[in-house]
């Protein structure tokens, strides 16, 4: 794998980042940035994704972003260095399969936004219909989910944690019951304790 720093910091971008003083700064920094396959804490942060956001590039030159969302897992890590998930029926407008017909290469933002986390990927894609790769579609299966009628997977080139800064916190309809299970299971106990007390005193009051 490259570092992120070879295919995202340009000759235009360097120039910007030496205008405020911050050239050799990222040009330390990124050497020793990673350059292997995917480590453990990327693979778990992947493999615990709900949704992500995927950048393509059509042949008029303008980018193209699609939101992508499933269980938490449907994006799986099928190697050292490839993900993949699988791809279900949509508005069937095909921009970004259309734009990968073209130009293979995309670039993913997966958020984790209660620890406030980002992890950014680049990679060549590659998409395959369901009925053409029975045993790519098993592996891609989510359990739950109706079988995906396109199969895509992602051969990373380079990824990058990203600053958490003006991430604003945010909690899914799950996360936030969780955090609230044990308060209002203290509730519900409380108000249990409290019928219990009042029917002792008044057998008839929840007619009242």
């Amino acid at each position: 794998m490259d570092s992120y720093a070879d295919h995202m910091f340009t000759q235009d971008v360097r120039a910007e980042q030496d205008r405020v003083g911050m050239g050799d700064r990222y040009a330390k920094t990124y050497a020793n940035r990673l350059r292997g396959p995917l480590d453990e804490d990327a693979r778990a942060f992947i493999e615990t994704r709900d949704s992500f956001y995927m950048a393509s590039v059509g042949a008029t030159g303008w980018p193209y972003v699609q939101h992508r969302g499933g269980p938490a897992g449907f994006l799986k890590v099928l190697g050292p260095e490839r993900i993949g998930f699988g791809d279900y029926l949509g508005n069937k407008q095909f921009i970004s399969r259309g734009n990968t017909r073209g130009d293979d290469r995309v670039s993913l933002i997966l958020m984790d936004y209660p620890r406030k986390a980002r992890l950014k990927l680049i990679g060549h894609a590659t998409f395959t219909d369901a009925d053409d790769d029975g045993e790519l579609a098993a592996r891609l299966a989510t359990e739950g989910a109706v079988p995906a009628e396109r199969l895509v997977t992602i051969d990373v080139v380079a990824m990058d944690w990203n600053c958490p800064k003006y991430i604003t916190p945010r909690l899914t309809e799950a996360e936030i019951n969780t955090a609230l299970a044990p308060r209002m299971q203290k509730l519900t106990d409380h108000i249990t304790a409290l019928e219990a007390r009042l029917t002792a005193l008044d057998p008839d009051w929840r007619e009242a």
